[in-house]
């Protein structure tokens, strides 16, 4: 048994499916991005006047895409510090590893808590975004 997860504080989903799914004690979030939720607005992008993209900002999308993570966490019952396990996709590893991955650290500044990572270089996502995060959070009664 499953139970599929919508929520209005995140980006609506690039396709049919939903923000996240619960399944026993772990929640899976389907791929996030760093889009404003309500209009689409993509932090930190500069566009030519022809549409096509300028330029980008690593670290306002990496911010923005933690922000929605949490939302969608929060939408789920979960908190950040549920997070077990997180592979992110970035479309320019070799330009962005350095800033994401400080980023990074100030969220996750214990490597004893820090979820599991693993960080991909590919070649495009389906909309103008450099990043995109894959998680998935425990549910389990907390021992706070």
């Amino acid at each position: 048994m499953s139970e599929a997860i919508r929520t209005d504080t995140a980006p609506r989903p690039v396709g049919a499916y939903p923000h996240a799914r619960r399944v026993g004690d772990l929640l899976f979030l389907s791929g996030i991005g760093p889009r404003t939720p309500g209009s689409d607005a993509i932090p930190g992008n500069e566009y030519f006047a022809d549409g096509r993209l300028r330029r980008y900002d690593i670290a306002a999308q990496t911010h923005s895409v933690f922000a929605n993570v949490r939302a969608v966490l929060e939408a789920s019952g979960a908190r950040w510090e549920d997070l077990v396990d997180v592979t992110v996709y970035l479309t320019d590893i070799a330009r962005d590893f350095k800033a994401y991955n400080a980023i990074w650290a100030e969220h996750f500044p214990d490597i004893d808590t820090a979820p599991c990572r693993t960080t991909l270089g590919i070649t495009a996502l389906p909309t103008p975004i450099a990043i995109e995060l894959k998680c998935v959070a425990s549910l389990a009664p907390r021992k706070d």
